[in-house]
């Protein structure tokens, strides 16, 4: 999975010389929430975000309405945005996971995507929690369940084996070290095609295992 497949391309981008005015109409109408701002050749300068584009008070305090749709109209993205050297970037080959790392690490909600320093996309937290969405399942219907292991080699299989000696279709699968109980992993999976009690009686026979959650989705 990686963020050359993933990324919105072409996104819309911005000169540096638009004036914030029209940068939030912009992003207004076209219902976008990150405006890569470049130069010649696409080539990234600056980010803008619907938070850049705020004003401070302060600023406007002892302003007539006049005096501040005059300060307002002389304002350009170039005035409000992230320089390019303060952006977090990356590459289009990059792993799915590399772009949520650096989005968490750096406490952001997009990151434009380069190929030798060109702007050629842009991913957002959005997109990512779209395909945590495909990856879980949860786009069709079937049986959600979070079985606690233990972390040794073969729990996972064991929930595999299991499900397949019935012939039951696994949709989605993974996991994650459990919250709050060191030494364990709640590993998800959605299947289909399963009442709910039959999967339960199944996977409750696996020794040393727990089902913490399970519900038809």
């Amino acid at each position: 999975m990686l963020v050359n497949d993933y990324m919105t391309r072409h996104p819309l981008m911005a000169e540096p010389t638009m004036s914030i005015v029209e940068a939030e109409s912009y992003m207004g109408e076209n219902d976008i929430r990150h405006l890569p701002i470049v130069g010649d050749g696409k080539r990234l300068i600056g980010l803008v975000t619907r938070q850049r584009l705020l004003v401070d008070p302060g600023r406007l305090g002892s302003l007539d309405v006049w005096e501040i749709t005059r300060y307002l109209s002389g304002l350009t993205v170039k005035d409000a945005m992230i320089k390019a050297k303060d952006v977090a970037t990356i590459d289009l080959n990059a792993t799915l996971e590399d772009a949520a790392r650096l989005m968490v690490k750096n406490k952001i909600g997009c990151l434009p995507v380069l190929e030798q320093g060109i702007v050629v996309g842009i991913i957002t937290e959005t997109d990512l929690l779209a395909e945590l969405t495909n990856l879980l399942g949860g786009t069709g219907p079937g049986v959600r369940v979070t079985i606690r292991v233990p972390d040794k080699t073969g729990e996972f299989a064991k929930i595999t084996s299991a499900i397949a000696s019935q012939g039951w279709g696994i949709c989605a699968a993974g996991g994650v070290p459990a919250p709050k109980h060191p030494g364990y992993w709640d590993e998800v999976f959605k299947i289909r095609g399963v009442p709910k009690d039959d999967l339960v009686a199944v996977l409750g026979k696996i020794e040393g295992q727990e089902i913490v959650d399970v519900r038809e989705v």
